[in-house]
């Protein structure tokens, strides 16, 4: 035989011995059990497909080949790295948020991977499950800010929520995106602000004044509370009178005269402003009502000194910041009234500077769309009295309040802030209010004759155009 023949004969025995241990085991098989599955090699990774593995920062996990692995890499280290702790099995260690790629090869194929890296559940992520079980607050955090997202019940914990980001962390910036079910969408604030503000004043003074101007002598009785009558020789008339308003008598036969202070005055003063600002979610808004002074620096001394000018700002002024959380708007409210005082103020150089009476309060609030609230009781009470009297003569019982003089005065500041918060929705076409357009002339020409035939308040007549 020669050799061919003898490889074709074992190859024949060969392939007869597997069919017949084949029909063999199958001959052995109960009837109507299923036919053994014969084992198969899983399918390669087709080309382009990449399996996807998510996984937490400061966790590992161990990925499970279908081959002996021979060789791998990874794009970035930093962000996750792998080891072989197996021919089949590689062990991933996440490091820091991010995506990486892992190749894996085999003698015959290779598979690719998207390591994604997560950022650490932290402290404050662990302390909100626990303070608010049942509530789907995810935390996230960037280089500047924490950020809030999932949903949440209610507003009371959206708010507790940023209220505990915010005091947790060192972040400047909490941003709060959890959503409640009311699924407001507003992210704006319209604040309508009316500012009132109320000065009464009364004056009361009363004194007297007496002189006397004879040939041989003179006279002069006063307390120099109030302007009194002045003797001047140099001029024809001796007795001058600086102040008319009072009480006097003059006796020219006698040269005596008197005057008597007695006055009573009353002011009110009543100042109001209606400004209306629009703020979006957490930023700051600021409102001024007034003007600037200006407000001489000196720099240096001597002959290298120089005068620069600041400007200082005076008026009503309103900043506020607010936060809201559904239909529930949380404000942060500052409002500032400040007048010029000059009674205080100082003398610079030639520049007269007056100083600034400043009203301020700060407060935080919690309201609902259309909801007002008042912030009063910033009073200011001024009460002064003065008095003069002449020694001995003022003691006298009945005439002695002849040689006494008195000023009271009193007055009252009272300011009151009503500011109501509204969510700024978009108008429909419908709901867009008209432009203001004039009918007619403001101010109508007046007739040749002299008649004003189109008077205010009277529509049907003068100029229609």
């Amino acid at each position: 035989m020669t050799p061919l023949s003898a490889f074709g004969v074992c190859l024949l025995v060969y392939g007869s011995s597997s069919v017949l241990a084949a029909q063999a085991s199958l001959a052995q098989a109960p009837p109507g059990a299923p036919a053994p599955a014969r084992p198969q090699t899983p399918p390669p990774q087709l080309p382009g497909q990449v399996e996807r593995v998510v996984l937490t920062a400061g966790r590992s996990t161990v990925l499970r080949t279908d081959f002996d692995i021979i060789r791998m890499a990874v794009t970035n280290p930093a962000v996750a790295d792998a080891s072989v702790v197996q021919n089949r099995e590689i062990l991933v260690d996440g490091k820091a948020p991010g995506t990486v790629s892992l190749i894996v090869w085999s003698s015959t194929e290779r598979k690719h991977y998207d390591l994604v890296v997560e950022p650490a559940i932290t402290t404050l992520q662990q302390q909100l499950r626990a303070l608010f079980p049942g509530e789907d607050i995810v935390v996230s955090a960037t280089d500047e800010a924490i950020i809030l997202s999932g949903s949440v019940s209610n507003n009371g914990v959206s708010l507790r929520a940023g209220e505990i980001a915010q005091a947790s962390s060192s972040k400047v910036k909490v941003i709060n995106m959890l959503q409640l079910p009311s699924g407001q969408e507003s992210q704006q604030v319209m604040l309508q602000v009316r500012f009132a503000e109320v000065n009464r004043r009364a004056l009361t003074e009363l004194g007297a004044s007496f002189i006397v101007n004879r040939q041989d002598y003179s006279g002069r009785l006063a307390t120099q509370q109030f302007a009194a009558p002045i003797i001047d020789d140099e001029k024809q008339a001796p007795v001058v009178f600086s102040d008319f308003l009072n009480i006097f008598f003059l006796n020219r036969q006698e040269g005596w005269a008197a005057v008597v202070k007695a006055l009573q005055s009353k002011g009110f003063f009543q100042s109001l402003a209606e400004p209306n600002l629009i703020a979006y979610n957490n930023q700051e808004a600021s409102f001024l009502a007034g003007g600037e002074i200006p407000v001489p620096i000196v720099q240096g001394s001597g002959a290298n000194s120089a005068v620069t000018v600041m400007y200082k700002e005076f008026g009503i002024k309103l900043t506020f910041t607010p936060t809201i959380a559904g239909d529930v708007i949380r404000l942060k409210v500052a409002p500032e009234v400040s007048t010029l005082d000059f009674a205080n103020g100082i003398t610079l150089q030639g520049f007269r500077v007056p100083a600034l009476a400043t009203r301020r309060a700060s407060t935080n609030v919690e309201l609902k769309d259309g909801q007002s609230f008042a912030i009063a009781g910033l009073l200011d009470n001024l009460t002064q009295e003065d008095s003069a009297a002449i020694p001995i003569l003022s003691k006298v019982p009945i005439i002695g309040n002849l040689f006494k003089s008195k000023a009271d005065r009193a007055e009252r500041t009272e300011l009151m802030v009503l500011i109501t918060p509204r969510l700024v929705r978009a108008l429909e076409p419908d709901e867009v209010p008209p432009l203001p357009t004039l009918p007619r002339r403001f101010l109508p020409a007046p007739t040749p004759g002299g008649v004003d035939k189109g008077a205010p308040g009277n529509p049907d007549k003068g100029d229609k155009s």
